[in-house]
């Protein structure tokens, strides 16, 4: 009949709109998935792992050197774990997977018509400290890794962070051929001794962390280096050099607190910003200690802070020394 026949027709048309709309919905579908893994590379491509470390450029603007103090928190002996700086646990061998022998895996490689596979060469950098510790581009971070001493070393290391160790001695050995070598931090660990050379070869050395271990005498320093600090050990004025800082013109802070320092380290080269001697045995100084007696108009503008509270030393017995200075001492004047 004419009803039936108009009642078919509808229904092909109806069939026919379904399949066109699922035609149009697979390539939306396909296009949205090509889309995600773009978005995704763009994301890791942004990421910037060159700049992860903190470097001395910026001090000068960011550091106010008279709230260093507390910035540094020196109070606070307990040692803090920074996020991202630990190293990696080695992972217990029994608990990998058993891949069979040597002879066993090969079976298991696919043919190819190429000739025979040979494996790939292990890079130069590729040290047991890599596979200890955990490398970032040139930062080989150490911390917490049950180290007695320093492991070899990738020769394009510039930051070491080798903390809360077990390390005893540092070795003139332990940093040969470094040459890009910026920053050492050890730490927290138990060194006692580090032999005379242990940094003085190295070019690139700017900053030397050494705070809460066993030391009780300084090595020599590289003329490069800008930060010292050697705080919370032993060191008495007979472990420091005649004149131990007299030619390291780029030194700007010397961190000597809580030692054991009758006098403090003179001279002191003009480039130095911040000295820190709090908590020593220093009772008397000369004259001569910060500014130069014979000029008068002399004005040390860099030597902007200045702690020597803990010792028992009068600071008011020697208003002499001051007067170059931008600011007085903090310490007792009474």
């Amino acid at each position: 009949t004419l009803a039936g026949c108009r009642m078919r027709s509808l229904a092909w048309l109806g069939i026919a709109s379904l399949c066109l709309g699922a035609a149009w919905a697979v390539p939306a579908k396909e296009k949205r998935k090509a889309e995600k893994p773009k978005a995704d590379l763009v994301l890791y491509e942004n990421l910037d792992l060159d700049n992860y470390d903190l470097t001395l450029d910026s001090y000068g603007e960011i550091l106010d050197l008279s709230n260093y103090e507390e910035l540094y928190d020196y109070g606070d002996h307990v040692p803090r774990i920074e996020v991202g700086t630990l190293a990696p646990h080695p992972k217990d061998p029994t608990a990998l997977p058993n891949l069979g022998t040597p002879a066993e895996t090969l079976k298991l490689q696919s043919p190819t018509t190429a000739g025979p596979i040979h494996p790939a060469p292990v890079p130069p950098q590729d040290l047991p400290s890599c596979r200890l510790c955990l490398c970032i581009g040139t930062s080989v971070y150490c911390d917490d890794a049950d180290l007695e001493h320093i492991p070899p070393l990738p020769l394009e290391t510039t930051y070491l962070y080798a903390r809360f160790n077990r390390i005893g001695v540092i070795r003139a050995s332990d940093f040969t051929g470094l040459k890009k070598l910026k920053r050492i931090d050890l730490t927290s660990n138990f060194i006692s001794w580090a032999d005379v050379d242990a940094f003085r070869l190295l070019p690139s050395l700017q900053e030397l962390i050494l705070p809460e271990n066993r030391l009780t005498a300084l090595p020599e320093l590289p003329r490069s280096i800008v930060r010292l600090d050697a705080r919370l050990n032993r060191i008495p004025s007979t472990g420091l050099r005649p004149e131990a800082f007299r030619d390291l013109k780029q030194l700007q802070f010397l961190h000597l607190s809580d030692n054991e320092l009758d006098y403090i380290p003179v001279p002191l080269p003009e480039s130095l910003r911040s000295l820190h001697l709090q908590n020593n045995n220093i009772q008397t100084m000369h004259e001569d200690t910060f500014c130069n007696s014979q000029d008068h108009s002399q004005i040390r503008r860099a030597l902007e802070d200045i702690r020597l509270d803990g010792n028992p030393i009068n600071l008011s017995l020697f208003p002499n020394a001051y007067f170059c200075l931008p600011r007085l001492p903090t310490g007792r004047f009474f």
